[in-house]
């Protein structure tokens, strides 16, 4: 049965009014059918859906500043919320970030028939500084290893150099580390499959370090009766699963340890590093961009532009005419 716009609209708002003892601060009738959208059509994981929720619910309290909101306001009350963002010193990234989820929110509210246009067209984004990956040296990534094998020999310090290990080996987000199974490890296998963003699959190989890195933590784990019900390769102390902000705290320790400045160690940054460190030895773009699993090639393109001496390193020895100087 089709529902006009405005039986649309009505229908919004009785659901908000009639939820009780819920804000918009924490509940939108609205954006959660949104969220259930894209979820369903784009496979959204868990963090974006909650980072997605996270900025709509701030653009709807910006707008109920101009006595508006997500299914009525123009493109007048959007600036509004866009200079109340500058005045609460968002950065460029944040404002565009939120720009970016009201685009996508407003499109599907169009092709729903909730409204029946699209105020984010008149408002153009704000211009992003090019932010060059920030990485550590790989002599810094080896002091993190040496600490860690170097800990107490406890299921800890097992745990924490497998999950170094795989980390560096194979350039993982930390959702995908945190997220991956025991079952993939249980033979000794050379390559895991990943699921990304978008639940894109991906093949990524291990190596030998950190698949007996792997080998020795699932020998001990296995042998901890808190850990056996768990379905995760790495769980938390307790046998629940590991949360990205323990395993980041965990990193901290690390460093701490190994003498490297702890606000420069993150969980992307080692992914950074696993990227730039590649790249430095000889990797191609294509099988990086494969073994990162970025959907676009451009993502990963931006490596290159931390390490403009290397592209003129290869002109000066692959190309054709570069040889023949060198043969003279």
């Amino acid at each position: 049965m089709h529902i006009s716009c405005s039986g649309l609209l009505q229908w919004y708002r009785m659901a908000h009014k009639a939820s009780t003892g819920k804000t918009a601060a924490n509940y939108d009738p609205l954006i959660d059918g949104f969220l259930q959208a894209i979820s369903a059509t784009r496979a959204a994981s868990g963090n974006t859906l909650a980072a997605y929720r996270r900025d709509l619910i701030d653009c709807q309290s910006g707008l109920q500043r101009t006595h508006s909101d997500l299914a009525t306001c123009d493109s007048a009350a959007l600036r509004e919320v866009i200079v109340w963002w500058h005045q609460r010193a968002l950065s460029p990234r944040s404002v565009a970030r939120r720009l970016s989820a009201l685009r996508q929110f407003m499109g599907w509210a169009v092709e729903d028939g909730i409204r029946t246009d699209n105020p984010t067209r008149w408002i153009d984004n704000p211009s992003l500084p090019a932010a060059l990956p920030k990485s550590l040296s790989e002599v810094e990534i080896v002091r993190l290893l040496e600490a860690a094998a170097t800990m107490t020999p406890d299921l800890a310090a097992l745990r924490a150099l497998a999950m170094l290990e795989i980390l560096y080996a194979t350039g993982l987000r930390v959702s995908e580390l945190v997220g991956l199974l025991v079952a993939q490890f249980r033979r000794n296998p050379e390559t895991i499959l990943v699921t990304g963003k978008g639940g894109r699959k991906r093949v990524v190989p291990l190596g030998d370090t950190a698949r007996a890195a792997a080998a020795r933590w699932l020998e001990c784990r296995d042998a901890n009766d808190v850990f056996l019900l768990s379905e995760m390769m790495f769980p938390a102390n307790d046998g629940a699963a590991m949360t990205r902000h323990q395993f980041a705290q965990m990193l901290k320790k690390l460093a701490l340890a190994a003498g490297v400045e702890a606000t420069r160690v993150s969980p992307h940054k080692l992914r950074h590093s696993f990227a730039t460190h590649m790249l430095n030895r000889g990797a191609d773009l294509r099988s990086l961009q494969s073994l990162l699993g970025h959907a676009d090639i451009s993502t990963t393109q931006i490596y290159t532009a931390s390490r403009p001496d290397r592209l003129v390193g290869l002109v000066t020895t692959a190309h054709p005419l570069a040889s023949r100087d060198q043969d003279r």
